[in-house]
């Protein structure tokens, strides 16, 4: 949607006191609009991600793929690849697409459009198919998911970072995250303890999945329908993609900082190895049917909901670095329980007899937190080095490396599993966790102090 008031005459020539003054526009425009542009991503998220969480969550897609494999846990690993090696290549060919336009919101409904459609696929395959080719057509839908989430994360992102100034990202994204969180926790555990379990109308993963395209279809369309976009005053000029790729190893050093952080943030992403997984080696001390899937997505779902604000308001006071470091800190110390969880000892406390169940879901809340935190803190932080008109590149580098590294570890995750074992496979996540803690502590630098002194 354009409005009259955008700022649309600045050209990327103007210099001195007119650049200055086309700037000042530029940030009236976004204050100005902030109500709407917030509350336009307020129910973009709150509807649309909500949607998403269901597909991407630590445990109905893993369990889905397992249940289809007949208990494979390299296939397992193959769709969580397959979904994110579609996501590698895109996000520098989305940001090529849009870096050079002034409104971005259009590539952006078109790329949200085409990733609904591969949920909308998801949904429908389970009742006309069965067998290996239900398998398949599931594997390909996560990749073409996978591909145009790549491009289409880097449009969004961008249209963030256009409309809500740095000191309230925290806050929208803790309120959207909380309310979206909320509705996604009691949407898995009913899909879970009603759908899946009773199979309803033949199908339960299946109606799951087109109550997901039904709420992302329904968040796109607010967005639009809210969204007033600013025109920047300089956009970069449009460049062929060869060209941006070749430009890319300038992006790291013209800014250590930057270099570092993506460093840092991909092992972080690294230590994901694991998350498949988490759902599979909890099925060695619950039942994995529809209720145990149910409670656990609640759970972690759940923990998204409750620590969102904690991660989004601690971000806008003391910075992302910190919101990064202390996900990573959690993360760790959810694995470790989760790890131990079947060799505790019983404990009995009010009367309760709390064995390894109870010590798996207080794993699983610490990881459904974790990483919610990391995904937050990593997405805004990377927002904030840099000049404003690298900010689809930086956020396409982002983007594929963590693409890159999704693709690679759940398959290697299957196989560790396969062959080694799970707690193999945890030990390594953990490790990959604890070298990215470390680098955030002792080199990467918080950009926003870097921005105060300049």
């Amino acid at each position: 949607m354009t409005d009259a008031a955008a700022p649309t005459a600045a050209q990327d020539d103007l210099t001195g006191d007119e650049l200055a003054a086309a700037e000042a526009a530029y940030d009236r425009f976004v204050w100005d609009h902030l109500p709407r542009n917030f509350a336009g991503h307020f129910i973009h998220g709150a509807l649309g991600m909500t949607g998403f969480r269901l597909v991407n969550s630590l445990t109905i897609m893993p369990a889905y793929l397992s249940l289809l494999s007949g208990g494979s846990a390299l296939f397992v690993g193959l769709g969580q690849s397959l979904q994110q090696l579609g996501g590698v290549v895109s996000p520098v060919v989305g940001a090529t697409f849009v870096e050079h336009r002034r409104k971005v919101l259009p590539i952006s409904m078109v790329m949200g459009a085409l990733m609904r459609v591969q949920v909308l696929i998801l949904g429908l395959a389970g009742f006309f198919l069965h067998g290996r080719p239900l398998l398949y057509v599931v594997l390909a839908a996560l990749f073409l998911l996978g591909l145009f989430s790549g491009a289409q994360g880097v449009a969004f992102q961008l249209l963030l970072a256009k409309v809500i100034p740095i000191t309230r990202r925290g806050a929208l994204q803790a309120v959207r995250n909380m309310i979206g969180g909320s509705i996604a926790a009691a949407l898995a555990w009913w899909a879970g303890a009603y759908l899946v379990q009773r199979n309803v109308f033949g199908n339960g993963y299946g109606v799951t999945f087109l109550t997901a395209f039904v709420l992302t279809s329904a968040g796109l369309a607010a967005l639009g329908l809210f969204m007033v976009e600013p025109s920047p005053p300089r956009v970069r000029p449009k460049t062929r993609l060869s060209a941006r790729l070749r430009e890319f190893p300038a992006l790291f050093v013209q800014d250590r900082g930057f270099m570092l952080f993506m460093i840092a943030q991909t092992l972080a992403t690294a230590g994901r190895i694991g998350a498949p997984f988490y759902i599979l080696f909890a099925g060695r001390s619950m039942s994995l049917d529809g209720k145990t899937v149910g409670l656990l997505s609640l759970i972690s779902l759940g923990s998204d909901t409750v620590t969102n604000l904690l991660w989004g308001l601690t971000g806008d006071r003391f910075g992302f670095r910190f919101t990064f470091c202390l996900s990573l800190i959690v993360w760790i110390g959810g694995t470790a329980l989760l790890m131990a969880a079947p060799d505790l000892p019983t404990v009995h406390l009010l009367g309760l007899n709390l064995g390894s169940v109870a010590f798996i879901l207080v794993a699983f809340f610490a990881l459904g937190g974790a990483q919610s935190g990391f995904l937050m803190s990593s997405q805004t932080m990377v927002l904030e080095f840099g000049a404003r008109e690298d900010v689809p590149m930086r956020l396409a580098l982002m983007a594929t490396g963590q693409g890159t590294m999704n693709a690679l570890t759940p398959l290697v995750g299957g196989l560790i599993a396969a062959t080694l074992g799970y707690e193999a496979l945890f030990g390594v996540s953990a490790v990959f966790l604890i070298v990215s803690l470390i680098l955030l502590v002792a080199v990467v630098e918080e950009p926003r102090l870097r921005r105060r002194a300049a």
